[in-house]
């Protein structure tokens, strides 16, 4: 049960928050604690007897700027989730009127900029390549997985697995990415993409996140098509890709993968501990 800020409050703030209709909730516990269980973040996850959301972040105090923690709709934990860094950091840059921040996280320190126009920059770290990294179950080439299609496996944080396909759009995804999701070459489960080439350096994907299902958008989903495309020769290391949800840009540079886009803070509400102490029970 969190530990409330004060004995009188009888509520406790969270932020909702989208990119590219990635949504979330977000929880600014740098000056409370919050003792989050799966039951919680499944129970505030739920679309009609909660808030609703792709993952939960909560922010907390940590070395560098902030700390955060990912959590699945289904109450499991990520290690990374580039949309919703994304947008706390766009929080955070408003909030401190600094042009950059350090973030850390389960997936290590990620740098995140103000780029102008409303856009906001994070890079996600080098990809994982080695299948020990991703991880899968046995030693394989990461580049064409012996799965139907061959996939390219790629961690970011968490596992991914891309398929480049002949029309994204025609894929039955909700068969797909639940099938592919509990493949048993991914161990911890994986993010599963389908892609196709639109044009030079230009993709189009769609995505199906472990834990959560068909999203509108995905930041370490589009890192991860963007690495594998340039791994296969598809594109450039600066590459376009049009989601469900809108437009993310990604570029594979010397120091990491920055991807940049657009966010969304949508509006600040309150949990009752009526609900909140439902969720335990």
């Amino acid at each position: 049960m969190p530990e409330m800020t004060t004995a009188s409050d009888t509520r406790l703030p969270f932020m909702k928050m989208h990119g590219l209709g990635n949504d979330f909730v977000v929880v600014d516990a740098r000056d409370q604690s919050w003792d989050i269980s799966p039951a919680m973040a499944e129970g505030i996850a739920h679309r009609q007897m909660g808030i609703g959301f792709d993952q939960l972040t909560v922010i907390t105090k940590g070395d560098e700027d902030a700390h955060l923690t990912f959590y699945n709709a289904d109450g499991s934990t990520s290690g990374a989730c580039g949309n919703a860094t994304r947008c706390i950091a766009r929080y955070l840059l408003d909030e401190c009127g600094k042009p950059k921040l350090r973030l850390t996280t389960d997936r290590g320190l990620l740098l995140a900029e103000d780029v102008g126009n409303g856009l906001t920059s994070v890079n996600m770290g080098q990809p994982q390549l080695d299948w020990q990294d991703i991880p899968l179950a046995e030693d394989v080439d990461t580049l064409e997985l012996p799965i139907e299609g061959t996939p390219t496996a790629t961690g970011m944080g968490n596992p991914h697995c891309t398929f480049f396909v002949e029309n994204a759009e025609v894929i039955p995804l909700a068969e797909f990415g639940a099938r592919y999701e509990h493949h048993p070459l991914y161990p911890e489960r994986t993010n599963v993409q389908v892609a196709h080439v639109v044009g030079p350096d230009h993709l189009r994907m769609r995505v199906w996140e472990r834990g959560v299902g068909i999203t509108l958008a995905s930041g370490s989903s589009s890192c991860a098509t963007a690495v594998a495309a340039v791994r296969r020769g598809l594109t450039g290391h600066k590459v376009q890709i049009d989601l469900d949800g809108g437009t993310l840009w990604v570029d594979w540079r010397d120091d990491g993968v920055w991807m940049t886009g657009p966010t969304m803070h949508v509006a600040d509400g309150h949990f009752t501990r009526e609900f909140l102490e439902s969720l335990s029970k």
